[in-house]
């Protein structure tokens, strides 16, 4: 028992430690987002991808047409924790806007950009 207190503030100094954090939590601005992949110079600039879209509805909460689930913001990494889209990965390019992240931690092409208030 008396090894307890030193244990104890060992890994309260590893957990608050500034090479282990991606950064501050946050949240996402509420509204739908919608999800495109870029276009082609001869055609139109984005391509909405169908089935890709979700809406932020509170507090680390989101709602897809497959279920509802919840995220985690860390710094400008988004990670999609429960529901539908838990495991992808997005980083936060703008207020408004979220770029898809891949396995490797590379940015991917699809983008996902606020739309407008979630609709009823």
């Amino acid at each position: 028992m008396r090894y307890a207190a030193p244990i104890a503030i060992a890994i309260a100094a590893l957990a608050a430690s500034p090479a282990l954090s991606q950064g501050s939590l946050g949240v996402l601005p509420q509204g739908e987002y919608v999800c495109a992949l870029p276009g082609v110079a001869t055609g139109s600039a984005w391509n909405e991808v169908e089935g890709h879209g979700f809406s932020i509805t509170g507090a680390s909460s989101y709602k897809t047409d497959k279920g509802s689930g919840t995220y985690l913001l860390e710094g400008r990494r988004v990670t999609f924790t429960r529901g539908p889209l838990k495991g992808h990965k997005m980083m936060r390019v703008s207020s408004g806007l979220l770029q898809e992240l891949g396995k490797d931690d590379k940015l991917g092409r699809l983008r996902c950009h606020r739309a407008g208030p979630v609709a009823d």
